[in-house]
């Protein structure tokens, strides 16, 4: 367990994930039988109140729980990671009546307490009034997610990138090459960056201040990972996401070998 999880352990107290969330921007979430709304639109109206900081995080031996990420971080000191990479399909969504959110991103900051930044991309599956709806985001904290005006459809083969140009900007691009899109955004980053870890995560989506209910999205599959250019290190730490007040885990990541890990859902909170 490396120091960093070790001091936001002390820190950070987890959110309790609450019952899935009701309303966003206006939207009604009525349930299974509510008129569908146009996917693009929708995603665009909820990105704008999602967000993907860490929260709670406490680490036993190697392996970190935390009650909204999960997969793998790798860590170091202040100015250790330059850039991160990763590949994956974007997995299907089993939805009921519930309303649910999961997102899948490479990111730069954000593991350590010292660390306030974060700037990452990745796309999202979500459960919407009984419907599952997919879109593409880009976010630098403190600010939510900015989504993109993209198709991503299950089955879609994804690579994200997020580089620190060394020039005092960001680059983050996120690439589908089954529906043949890239998208690039450059951004100053956050304020008190220090770029001290890369991850690569499936996550439970915070909504309106609130992590949602984890959409069943199965198994999402992570591919040629990498921190600097290298192959994602094996030292990386493993993250467990958890509810901490039950002690149920809703999210597991298997063991990292040569850059590659699969994800897999276990409960909705």
């Amino acid at each position: 367990m490396s120091s960093h999880v070790s001091t936001r352990r002390k820190s950070l107290r987890a959110l309790s994930v609450g019952a899935a969330v009701v309303s966003v921007a206006g939207l009604s979430m009525a349930g299974a039988n509510a008129a569908p709304q146009n996917p693009a639109q929708l995603n665009s109206s909820i990105a704008s109140h999602e967000s993907h900081a860490l929260h709670g995080a406490r680490g036993h031996n190697t392996t970190t729980e935390a009650s909204n990420w999960s997969g793998y971080a790798a860590t170091g000191g202040s100015g250790a990671y330059k850039s991160v990479s990763s590949s994956w399909v974007q997995p299907a969504v089993s939805c009921t009546s519930q309303n649910t959110y999961s997102s899948f991103w490479v990111g730069i900051d954000g593991y350590s307490q010292s660390d306030n930044g974060l700037e990452q991309t990745g796309t999202e599956a979500d459960c919407i009034n009984g419907r599952a709806t997919y879109g593409a985001w880009w976010e630098v904290l403190p600010a939510a997610e900015s989504a993109y005006s993209v198709t991503v459809k299950p089955g879609d083969h994804l690579k994200a990138t997020v580089t620190n140009d060394g020039n005092g900007q960001y680059t983050m691009t996120l690439a589908d090459s089954t529906e043949g899109w890239t998208k690039t955004t450059h951004h100053a980053g956050s304020q008190g960056v220090n770029g001290s870890s890369a991850e690569v995560i499936a996550e439970a989506t915070q909504v309106n201040g609130q992590i949602a209910a984890l959409s069943n999205f199965g198994t999402v599959n992570f591919s040629g990972s990498t921190a600097n250019g290298s192959t994602l290190p094996g030292s990386s730490d493993e993250i467990v996401m958890e509810n901490f007040d039950t002690g149920s885990v809703k999210a597991q990541p298997s063991a990292l070998s040569a850059g590659a890990f699969s994800d897999t859902w276990r409960n909705y909170n």
